[in-house]
């Protein structure tokens, strides 16, 4: 299989088309290989319109969702990116080429791991990645974030979440119950909130060991 073609192919035929046009990120989609953050069993995968299962019930967003969030969340070299979910590394391998340092939190050390071990392997120095519990009562937010995304689905955002995001900062989270929808939440220089209606789309809920299938709010 040629991975570069697939990785042109998903670029112009999934992310174009779905009116991703900012040229950062495309660059950064069109350079890293996502095909080193799937599975050796996933690789003809890699870069189809479709989520990818990556065990324990989480999953890789569709490349064109990936695409659409970074386009939203718009990180710019020098800003702290807070990411809830590490997940396979690849969003925090496209956040840290986009941003000046990424903080990742993970609940499943095996994820966090595996995640470290393809981050390394493509020289990225400025990501931190941690196991932790987002929603535990001692968990150290350690000041504020230009951007925070969230790549599992929560009923509503947290209060926790809203309070890390600096001023000027932006927020990207897929909320709802039924119907799940992506949304765009900014936070003025005055401290006021604004939330912005994206897409629809579905993803399984954070999870927390002792709440599963879904942490409530």
């Amino acid at each position: 299989m040629n991975l570069e073609l697939a990785r042109h192919n998903m670029i112009e035929q999934q992310i174009r088309p779905w009116e991703v046009i900012d040229s950062r990120v495309l660059d950064a989609m069109n350079r890293l290989p996502r095909d080193t953050f799937v599975a050796e069993s996933q690789q003809a995968l890699a870069y189809a319109d479709t989520q990818l299962p990556l065990g324990d019930g989480e999953v890789m967003m569709e490349p064109r969702v990936e695409g659409r969030m970074l386009q939203a969340l718009a990180p710019q070299t020098g800003e702290t990116v807070l990411e809830i979910g590490t997940g396979s590394g690849y969003i925090t391998a496209l956040l840290a080429s986009l941003a000046g340092s990424v903080r990742s939190i993970e609940l499943r050390s095996d994820f966090s791991e595996h995640a470290r071990a393809r981050l390394s392997a493509l020289k990225l120095g400025n990501f931190r990645l941690e196991v932790a519990d987002l929603f535990a009562a001692n968990w150290d937010a350690r000041g504020q974030y230009d951007v925070i995304a969230v790549t599992g689905a929560v009923r509503e955002v947290p209060e926790k979440l809203l309070g890390m995001l600096a001023p000027n900062g932006r927020l990207f989270a897929v909320i709802g119950e039924t119907v799940q929808h992506a949304v765009l939440i900014t936070r003025g220089a005055d401290g006021r909130y604004a939330e912005e209606s994206l897409f629809e789309t579905s993803l399984p809920y954070l999870q927390a060991p002792a709440h599963k299938p879904a942490f409530t709010f």
